[in-house]
């Protein structure tokens, strides 16, 4: 199980720093993208419980499953930034970086002394990213956010139900993870900028926005009729068939998002005639007969078991797919064949299983991880080899509580 030094990682940012001050989701996930590229991430928490997520059940050695998935391939730095100590190695450290990621509410960090014009002014080439619930100049500005509440406001609660029942939220945090991935975007987009002109730049994210900019055709359909889309379930609200539908011992996914598949569909059903039926002949009129549709579709796909229809619906060339569980998913052959998947030991909790970073390089995919750092775990590292403080230093902020070792 050969894993990364995170002071020297590998990848296409190799020889790039991060100071993340961020916690919990949105910022972390932001963070954990750039270190499986191979940027340099030191990883500041506040002394005694560091980032809230260590401390989120279920537990693996004492580490939080929440933690472990957040925080590979990052060094832990333990420190008290409500200290004049604390603040003046957080802005040593700023300095010596190429960029800083924070998801604090609106002025926090200016409040800390770490703001953006204060840091710039000491640093032009930093690019600073700030993640927030709903961005500075917003009447929510000061609302606290997270996940479920950008899920409420961006509307696509109200999209993810069957008709007439509860909103729900979605069953991942994206929310979050929008605000995550638009963050990376441009923090790289600001990164080529400045190589151009030397100059760094604030990246803002926030969560709402990015929200609301994933909606897509949604938006365009209330702009287009003047109504909001209604909930559909797991079907489509312009494309019919599509979604999952009944079989005699379970559901099965299909998605005819064109013609020919449609009638590939209809020919996997023995129910040739439905191609010509005029209710069902195109897009607009399937839209139109959706519930009719529906009941044909449904009274034969319920004759026979799901593995009946899968292998069916393969045969005659129809997108499908049944619906797994978190744990199916997870140990299907797509899964090994891709390696998405890597076993890490960490020095407490042991071996590990990590999900790798998607991203793919001439066919490689990101470097061997390292497992993610006990609190404060980096501490006296990042101190003597960044900032090159002594180790009677050290030991001196150590036990005055500006820093904590791991």
């Amino acid at each position: 199980m050969t894993q990364t030094d995170p002071a020297h990682p590998t990848g296409p940012l190799s020889g790039l720093r991060v100071i993340d001050f961020s916690r919990i989701l949105s910022g972390p996930y932001a963070s954990m993208v750039l270190a499986d590229l191979g940027a340099e991430v030191i990883k500041i928490e506040p002394v005694g419980k560091g980032d809230e997520t260590r401390g989120f059940p279920p537990f693996q050695g004492g580490l939080s499953h929440y933690f472990i998935a957040l925080n590979r391939n990052k060094r832990s730095i333990a420190l008290d930034l409500k200290s004049p100590e604390g603040v003046a190695i957080a802005r040593d450290l700023a300095a010596r970086s190429d960029i800083l990621l924070e998801n604090f509410r609106p002025g926090v960090m200016d409040r800390l002394g770490l703001g953006y014009d204060t840091l710039r002014a000491e640093h032009p080439g930093l690019i600073y990213g700030s993640i927030t619930g709903f961005g500075t100049d917003s009447p929510l500005s000061d609302k606290p956010a997270f996940d479920i509440v950008a899920q409420a406001l961006s509307g696509v609660m109200s999209m993810n139900r069957e008709p007439g029942q509860a909103p729900n939220k979605l069953g991942i945090p994206m929310g979050d993870l929008a605000g995550s991935i638009f963050s990376v975007f441009g923090i790289l987009a600001a990164l080529h900028e400045r190589a151009l002109t030397g100059q760094g730049k604030r990246v803002e994210i926030a969560m709402l926005d990015s929200l609301i900019a994933l909606q897509g055709y949604l938006s365009q359909i209330y702009f287009v009729s003047g109504q909001s889309p209604q909930p559909v379930g797991t079907q489509h609200p312009s494309i019919v068939p599509y979604g999952s539908f009944p079989t005699r011992d379970g559901h099965v996914i299909v998605a005819c998002l064109t013609e020919r598949f449609w009638h590939n569909f209809a020919r996997c059903l023995d129910r040739e005639d439905l191609i010509t039926d005029p209710r069902f002949a195109a897009y607009e009129a399937r839209l139109a007969n959706r519930d009719a549709l529906e009941v044909e579709i449904n009274a034969r796909m319920r004759q026979d078991t799901t593995a009946f229809w899968l292998e069916r619906l393969e045969a005659y060339d129809v997108p499908s797919a049944p619906i797994l569980s978190i744990g199916e998913s997870l140990d299907q052959d797509h899964v090994a064949q891709r390696g998405l998947l890597e076993k890490v030991s960490h020095p407490q909790a042991g071996p590990m299983t990590l999900v790798r970073g998607p991203i793919r390089f001439d066919g490689a995919g990101p470097a061997p991880s390292r497992p993610p750092s006990l609190l404060g775990e980096d501490s006296v590292e990042v101190l003597e080899r960044e900032l090159g403080l002594t180790r009677e230093a050290i030991d001196a902020l150590i036990t005055k509580g500006v820093v904590q070792r791991g």
